[in-house]
């Protein structure tokens, strides 16, 4: 058992490719998370979904979102309510545990591929489920230990007055606002004081997460471990108890901009805390880690006049996600985020759900390899089985990406899918890219290997192309393009917790 490779997965929030200087980033530079490249692989197509709950929960199941009844997810914000004393914990457990699809006695999730096969898993950090969850389902998802928040929701927020530990409420001394002290996206004088009043906001969350990470490693620094750190950063509402000294004096950034640039650095220390630890405690060649994000970039310093975000460009006019869509230029996103992409998060465009992706495995993979492989967040779950050397469980999306670390011949798939708000995608393996939009209902067909902006509409030059994906998409949605929408994964809560 000694001589088996640990795993850590560091899954960021909202971060796109461009965000980090591996992938480009010129406004400041994440040392840490470059060196997971340096010293591994970085790939550059990886996709994951278009927004949290999917991606959390594909990579859980080792499923695309675009299956019908594979799962379902609630509405966040029903632990606010137990704030306020509207609601008891019972309560909320017989609520999620009643509402939408439950998970079967025979369905396998990622972490149980690992604790079958003798490893200790934990999970610290934001949910693994959403947009609401318990600590029955978390250990039913396979996580021996997990601590943190139980709610989507609150995780907008980086001061909890109180998180989870194996299913029991812990108090964060000194953190006394109910919604972990979320505030307003847009920039203001009035937001700028409520974020820099500090009453109530003791401790910030990524802190207490870097200790539990600390004593779990310290823990089992002896036993084969699969530990999963999904970050709040850098997710907004913008929140940090202090600007970066990198950006401090940047003199093309905003304040606003500086604190939301610190919330990524801050994520990089945390990179760069588990690698010192790694090294401290003897273990780091045989530990392999993997970084990526949830799904592509999304805009979170608004600042009016020079920073809009998805809705519309910086002249006010709104982009309909079809014939217009978000360009960094046009929506002053001076970070460039999506890396030149199109679309932000919730969108179908490629800027809204690829994602970094970074691999490092010491004597084992290639340092400062850069791989095209196109891989899906699913495909974490064959990855992982191969690995550690257990059976692959049936019925599930993935394809193992194995080979690829290794610098062997790989398994293509011939396409990925994912869904969005507008319709579901689909990506073949050499580079075609079809969109169903259901209002209008119509397609659109991208070469991404001419035209990685998505800027030309080729569906009238290639009409049998698109009669083939799109047979080929209608069939991976199980015959439905509406599941292909956050729309039929999402149940409500019955009266009055809607």
């Amino acid at each position: 058992m000694k001589n088996k490779t640990n795993i850590i997965f560091i899954y960021a929030d909202d971060l796109g490719q461009g965000m980090l200087s591996c992938y480009g980033q010129q406004h400041f530079s994440t040392p840490n998370i470059d060196r997971l490249a340096g010293e591994g692989m970085r790939f550059t197509q990886a996709y994951g979904c278009a927004f949290c709950a999917p991606s959390r929960a594909s990579m859980m199941t080792g499923l695309h979102d675009c299956h019908r009844g594979t799962w379902t997810y609630t509405r966040g914000g029903i632990y606010n309510q137990l704030s306020a004393g509207q609601i008891t914990l019972r309560e909320i457990d017989e609520l999620i545990h009643t509402t939408g699809l439950q998970a079967g006695a025979n369905e396998v999730f990622l972490p149980q591929v690992a604790a079958d096969s003798g490893y200790v898993t934990g999970q610290i950090g934001k949910c693994e489920w959403g947009f609401d969850t318990t600590g029955d389902r978390i250990r039913r998802h396979g996580w021996q230990y997990h601590y943190g928040y139980y709610d989507h929701a609150r995780c907008h927020g980086f001061y909890p007055p109180f998180l989870f530990e194996n299913g029991q409420m812990v108090e964060i001394r000194g953190n006394t606002h109910p919604d972990c002290g979320v505030h307003l996206d847009w920039e203001s004088p009035q937001n700028s004081e409520i974020r820099q009043d500090r009453k109530g906001k003791a401790v910030y969350s990524q802190d207490i997460f870097d200790q539990k990470i600390k004593d779990f490693l310290q823990q089992h620094r002896n036993t084969p471990f699969f530990l999963y750190h999904p970050s709040q950063l850098p997710h907004g509402p913008i929140a940090i108890p202090e600007i970066h000294p990198e950006v401090k004096d940047n003199p093309h950034l905003t304040p606003f901009e500086k604190e939301y640039a610190s919330m990524i650095l801050r994520l990089d220390q945390t990179v760069g805390l588990i690698l010192e630890e790694l090294e401290r405690l003897g273990i780091d060649d045989r530990t392999m880690i993997v970084f990526s994000s949830d799904n592509g970039h999304e805009v979170y310093a608004l600042q009016q006049g020079r920073t809009t975000g998805r809705q519309q460009n910086l002249n006010g006019q709104p982009f309909d996600n079809i014939k217009t869509k978000f360009y960094s230029d046009m929506g002053g996103d001076i970070f460039n985020g999506n890396g030149g992409m199109a679309g932000l998060k919730w969108s179908s465009w490629e800027g809204g759900t690829r994602i970094p992706y970074l691999v490092r495995f010491p004597g084992v993979i290639e340092p400062d390899s850069v791989s095209d492989h196109m891989l899906a967040n699913f495909d974490f779950m064959p990855t992982l089985a191969n690995l550690i050397g257990v059976e692959m469980p049936a019925g599930k999306d993935g394809i193992s990406f194995l080979p690829t670390l290794l610098g062997k011949s790989q398994q293509q798939h011939d396409f990925i899918v994912y869904a969005s708000g507008q319709g579901p995608a689909l990506v073949t393996a050499d580079g075609w890219k079809l969109r169903y939009i259901n209002q209008p209902e119509i397609f659109q067909l991208y070469d991404l290997k001419a035209d990685y902006r998505e800027e030309n509409d080729l569906a009238t030059d290639h009409p049998d192309l698109v009669d083939k994906l799109s047979q080929d998409l209608l069939t991976a949605c199980d015959n439905d393009y509406r599941h292909g929408t956050p729309q039929a994964h999402y149940a409500a809560y019955p009266e009055p917790y809607t």
